[in-house]
C-alpha cells in the first residue's frame, strides 16, 4: 500500500507541476502585459452595429493565426525532412511572446473583453500542450524509427506530408474543427507498409493523434453550436476611388450602398478577405473603413537579413518562421494607408503575408 500511495503522491504532483507550467504563460500575460486602456474617439462610417467589431480584435485575431502558421511551417518541413526537425519549443515560445506584446497594444484600442482574453488562453494552453507533446514524442521516439528507416520515406510519411500541406492551407479559411481528421486516418491505414518499423510506428502515432483530435473536434463544435454559435464569416468595409461595377466585379464583393463617393461592401472574411483588400487596392481603389474601425494590423513576411523599408505603419513585434527561414513582422498601420501597403509589399514570400480582420 505504501509504494501505491507514493505512486499516486508523485503522479498527482506531476500533474500539478505541468499543470502549473502550462498556466504560467496566462499568470505572466495577466499581470505583466497589459498597458492603459484607451477609447479611439473615430466615429464609424458603417452603421450597422452587427457589422462594427471591436479594434482590438484586429491584434488580438493573430494567436489564432500563429497556430496555422505553425501548420505552414511544420507542413515545409515535411516536404524534406521529418517530425523531429520541427522546432515546436520555438513555435510555443512565438505565440506567447507576440501574444503578450498585442495585448499591451490592444489595450491602447480599447483592450480586449473577458472571453476574447479567454479563449486567447485556451487556444494557448491547448497548442502548448500540442506542440510539447508533439517534441516530447518525435525527439525520441519519432526520430528512432526515421533514423532506422533511412532517408526513403514509408507511404505512412507521405500520408502525414500531404495531411499537413491540406490541413495548414484549410485552416486559412476554417476553423480547425471542421477538418475532416477521420479521412486522414482512413489514407494511414490503407497506405501499404513498405517498413515494418517507420509503417506501424507512424500508424499509430498519427493515428492515434488524428483519432483523438476528431473527438475533440466534435466537443468543440458541440460547444460552439451551444454557446457563441459560429463566428461571423463576412464583414464589412468602406471603400472610395473604384465604381461600385468595378468592385462587383472582384469575386465575394456585394455593394452594400454608396455616399458620397464612398461606397460600402461586404465582403468574406480570413484568407480572402486580404486578397480581395489587395484586388482593390491593386485596381487603385482606397480603403477608408474596416468594420467601423480606423487602425489595422498586417504581417510581412521577410528573409534573413532582410528588412522592409518604407511600407506605412509601426512595427509592433518580429516572430520566427519555424520550418521557412526569416521572421514574421506585425505591423499596426492606419485603414487610410492600407491601400498604399498592398501596392508596396506584394502577396508573397517575402511580401505582405495577411491583414488580420477584427
Amino acid at each position: 500500500m505504501r509504494v501505491v500511495w507514493k505512486l499516486l503522491k508523485w503522479s498527482l504532483a506531476a500533474i500539478l507541476l505541468a499543470v502549473l507550467l502550462l498556466l504560467s504563460p496566462v499568470a505572466y500575460i495577466e499581470t505583466f502585459c497589459h498597458g492603459a486602456r484607451k477609447q479611439d474617439p473615430y466615429t464609424p462610417l458603417i452603421k450597422d452595429a452587427a457589422f462594427q467589431r471591436s479594434e482590438a480584435n484586429t491584434f488580438l485575431t493573430y494567436p489564432e493565426w500563429h497556430i496555422v502558421y505553425a501548420y505552414d511551417g511544420l507542413a515545409e518541413t515535411l516536404k524534406t525532412g521529418d517530425e523531429h526537425a520541427f522546432d515546436y519549443l520555438s513555435s510555443i515560445r512565438g505565440f506567447w511572446t507576440s501574444t503578450c506584446a498585442l495585448t499591451k497594444i490592444a489595450d491602447a484600442h480599447g483592450g480586449a473583453d473577458s472571453a476574447t482574453r479567454m479563449t486567447i488562453h485556451t487556444i494557448g494552453v491547448s497548442f502548448t500542450l500540442e506542440m510539447a507533446l508533439k517534441a516530447a514524442y518525435e525527439e525520441t521516439i519519432g526520430r528512432v524509427t526515421a533514423m532506422l528507416r533511412g532517408e526513403k520515406k514509408t507511404p505512412q510519411d507521405q500520408v502525414a506530408a500531404g495531411m499537413a500541406v491540406e490541413y495548414a492551407a484549410f485552416l486559412r479559411q476554417t476553423p480547425w474543427y471542421m477538418y475532416p481528421f477521420d479521412r486522414q486516418v482512413a489514407k494511414l491505414e490503407e497506405a501499404p507498409m513498405t517498413d515494418p518499423i517507420r509503417g506501424w510506428e507512424r500508424r499509430f502515432a498519427l493515428g492515434t493523434e488524428w483519432r483523438a483530435k476528431t473527438l475533440y473536434a466534435g466537443m468543440i463544435a458541440s460547444a460552439v453550436a451551444g454557446t457563441t454559435g459560429a463566428a461571423q464569416l463576412e464583414i464589412r468595409s468602406i471603400v472610395s476611388g473604384l465604381p461600385a461595377s468595378e468592385l462587383l466585379a472582384i469575386a465575394g464583393v456585394t455593394v452594400i450602398g454608396e455616399s458620397g463617393g464612398d461606397i460600402e461592401i461586404q465582403t468574406p472574411r480570413y484568407d480572402l478577405f486580404t486578397r480581395i483588400l489587395v484586388e482593390v487596392a491593386a485596381k487603385g481603389g482606397a480603403i477608408r473603413e474596416i468594420a467601423g474601425n480606423d487602425d489595422i494590423m498586417v504581417s510581412v513576411t521577410e528573409k534573413p537579413d532582410q528588412t522592409s523599408p518604407g511600407l506605412p505603419g509601426t512595427e509592433i513585434a518580429r516572430v520566427n518562421r519555424e520550418g521557412f527561414d526569416g521572421s514574421r513582422v506585425l505591423m499596426a498601420v492606419k485603414v487610410s494607408d492600407l491601400a498604399a501597403l498592398l501596392r508596396i509589399a506584394p502577396l508573397a514570400d517575402p511580401g505582405l503575408e495577411h491583414v488580420f480582420d477584427y
